[in-house]
């Protein structure tokens, strides 16, 4: 249940809009049986006819009635989702998650966005990390997602005030089914009491790091059947532009291969991407060993288990840490991510292909890994003048930009020295595998790197073979950090 703070027919029109929304769930409940369907149309009514009569509240009044109707709230039963299939090594665990803003949305959306807040001894960042989800999305972006906020404290009283500001800030939102705010009672927790010391870590510490654990259990579980991704963030972070665009984008990309966690930032559980029906099972494996280890390393163990055997990390990262209080004890905590970037996040489509090379290649360090989006490389040993390393996309098509990146921070000097960037039309069968006959060269490398855009004005015909040549020999080994291709539409 909300209470907003609109003004004249426009109120009319938006709490209308809620109770028909109201009525078309209470069709939908009474099927399911699990929220009292008379019960949430009178609330609906009794909100419409409380605006009806506008003119006899004031500022004050509306926030008055607004702590009244949170109080309602935290304190009824009328407002509950059960679930009873969640199990820990003590057997079965019943949970109760009240609606404290937002309904149950009426159909899948494309991604949900879990957060877990609780309250913190200095600075709280929710409503920020909250504000920046929406606005750095498009509309069409918000049409596709839901955000769900989990107050884990329990604090009752600081949950009505969260839920206040919430309601204030981002009503628009609740109402246009974006967001919902989540609570569940402690009774519903287990112990957090003589827990296991494992790592030496003093007692607060395991407990905090315990509850953490049970939280975003609680929260996953809620989440399994709103949408088809689910990406965990934490409360207080920031987003990089159109971030969805860039995940859907990244999940086309992977299409056909396996994967179990995709990592949007190399920071604790920040921008970790699961398959919504995966969540039943993180759920319940955060439950059973709640008071093992922290979150994050728990994480890393479930795709272990569910046989991803690498970590899958994408580059620029989509979310920054921006929290610089920590909700443990309120330490200072200056963690950022320095893969962040906030506005130029251009993920490249890197076409179907295959790669081939005549560099002795270093170990595992295949071409493959520099094609991926993923943060891995390929590696070559010593190379000659006259190597090459090539792509061989499956059709042409027509290519607008191309970046190349050789070198790591921690090894700088095994850069591509002396190299050229090649393009060609026509693809012949040679005894090493396919390539053109024939290239154009776009430009040659500068400090180990290259990046030509507006090829389309440069080359007139369908691109078909990459190559990046090798002009003067170099005792240092090359890593080909990253191949990156933006192509217009493709060509049959």
């Amino acid at each position: 249940m909300v209470l907003l703070t609109f003004s004249g027919n426009f109120k009319v029109r938006i709490i209308m809009r809620l109770y028909w929304k109201c009525a078309e769930k209470m069709r939908c409940f009474r099927k399911r049986s699990t929220i009292p369907a008379l019960a949430l149309l009178a609330i609906c009514l009794l909100c419409l006819n409380l605006y009806m009569e506008e003119d006899r509240y004031v500022m004050a009044g509306e926030q008055r009635l607004t702590r009244e109707i949170t109080s309602h709230q935290l304190n009824s039963e009328k407002y509950v989702h059960s679930f009873k299939d969640l199990t820990n090594l003590s057997g079965a665990i019943n949970v109760t998650y009240r609606y404290l803003a937002g309904f149950p949305i009426p159909r899948k959306k494309y991604l949900t966005i879990g957060l877990s807040s609780v309250k913190r001894k200095r600075s709280n960042y929710l409503l920020e990390t909250i504000k920046s989800i929406f606005d750095q999305s498009s509309y069409e972006e918000l049409n596709e997602i839901v955000v769900i906020v989990h107050l884990a404290d329990f604090d009752l009283s600081w949950c009505e005030d969260i839920v206040q500001e919430v309601s204030r800030k981002f009503g628009h939102h609740i109402i246009s089914g974006r967001l919902m705010v989540i609570h569940t009672l402690e009774e519903y927790y287990p112990s957090l009491d003589g827990l296991k010391r494992n790592y030496n870590d003093p007692e607060d510490r395991v407990r905090f790091r315990s509850k953490q654990n049970v939280d975003y259990a609680f929260l996953l579980n809620f989440c399994a059947n709103l949408s088809d991704y689910y990406v965990m963030l934490e409360d207080d972070i920031h987003c990089s532009k159109n971030f969805l665009s860039a995940i859907k984008k990244v999940i086309t990309s992977r299409k056909g291969s396996y994967w179990v966690t995709l990592e949007f930032s190399k920071l604790g559980y920040i921008g970790k991407l699961y398959h919504s029906h995966d969540l039943p099972r993180l759920a319940q494996f955060l439950l059973m060993f709640y008071q093992e280890m922290p979150c994050d390393w728990l994480l890393i163990h479930f795709q272990g288990l569910l046989a991803q055997k690498d970590i899958i990390r994408f580059k620029p990262s989509l979310f920054q840490h921006m929290g610089y209080y920590s909700s443990f004890r309120g330490t200072e905590n200056k963690l950022k991510d320095d893969d962040f970037e906030e506005d130029s996040f251009d993920i490249p489509d890197n076409p179907p292909a295959t790669l081939y090379t005549n560099m002795n290649v270093f170990e595992h360090y295949d071409p493959r890994k520099a094609y991926s989006n993923v943060d891995e490389y390929f590696w070559g040993k010593s190379t000659s003048a006259g190597d090459y390393f090539l792509i061989v996309l499956d059709k042409s098509a027509k290519i607008d930009k191309l970046k190349i990146q050789t070198g790591t921070d921690d090894r700088q000097n095994d850069i591509l020295h002396h190299g050229a960037l090649e393009v060609g039309q026509t693809v012949q069968i040679a005894k090493k595998g396919k390539q053109c006959s024939s290239y154009v060269k776009l430009g040659e490398f500068q400090h180990g790197n290259i990046e030509i855009k507006d090829i389309g004005h440069k080359v007139e015909f369908d691109i078909h073979c990459i190559r990046i040549l090798v002009t003067e020999s170099q005792k240092e080994w090359l890593i080909i950090r990253s191949i990156s291709i933006w192509t217009n539409q493709p060509s049959s």
